[in-house]
């Protein structure tokens, strides 16, 4: 058994408690940790009792972590497990991950649904080009094909030649046709629909 002697704020992370048992520094919790199971100097902790609260704490900067991560953007559960790899263990990132799904705070489907929105707003790429990067991040091949139905590259690639082609117009055809077409083909469009978007272009800005 083992007791709590002391319970002191940490300097550098305010956040964080450091605990002295019998004397001497043992461990540190988070505040959250601490305030919730009310730990006190005078208490008695079992071995087992230790194991549970540094899991708790672990589980605790886990999730917040993971929430850090979604304060940013959303992201889908593979992409988010692939982060949290490179600092906890896989049975903490899946309890976390549990935890997310029921908050509704993570959902491949709606993630999908945002990038192909964020992607169609500010940066149309082709329908084979955002399946591919929607599969980098792990989303399965059906959500896939549900999200991105509909999409018309044609309609994709008049949008996203529309913005780059401002900044060609005083350009010759030539050149218009060669920076146009290297950027629709970056953007994943077949050969066939860069040419007639670029024609189309064209002949609007005359």
């Amino acid at each position: 058994m083992k007791t709590i002697t002391a319970i002191k704020a940490q300097k550098r992370g305010r956040d964080r408690a450091s605990i002295f048992v019998d004397g001497s520094f043992a461990f540190s919790l988070g505040r959250g940790v601490v305030e919730e199971r009310g730990l006190h100097p005078g208490q008695v902790l079992s071995d087992s009792q230790v194991e549970e609260l540094m899991g708790a704490d672990l589980f605790g900067r886990c999730l917040n972590a993971a929430l850090r991560l979604l304060s940013y953007r959303p992201r889908s559960e593979a992409e988010l497990r692939a982060r949290l790899s490179r600092r906890f263990v896989r049975e903490t990132i899946e309890g976390v991950i549990l935890q997310l799904r029921a908050r509704q705070m993570i959902d491949d489907v709606a993630f999908a649904a945002f990038w192909r929105e964020e992607r169609e707003s500010f940066s149309p790429r082709s329908k084979r080009l955002l399946r591919v990067e929607l599969r980098h991040k792990g989303i399965d091949p059906e959500v896939i094909d549900e999200v991105l139905d509909g999409i018309d590259d044609e309609e994709s690639a008049y949008r996203a030649a529309q913005r780059r082609g401002r900044t060609l117009a005083k350009e010759d055809y030539e050149t218009f046709r060669r920076k146009l077409g290297a950027f629709l083909s970056r953007q994943g469009f077949s050969y066939e629909v860069v040419n007639r978007t670029i024609e189309r272009l064209w002949r609007e800005s005359g």
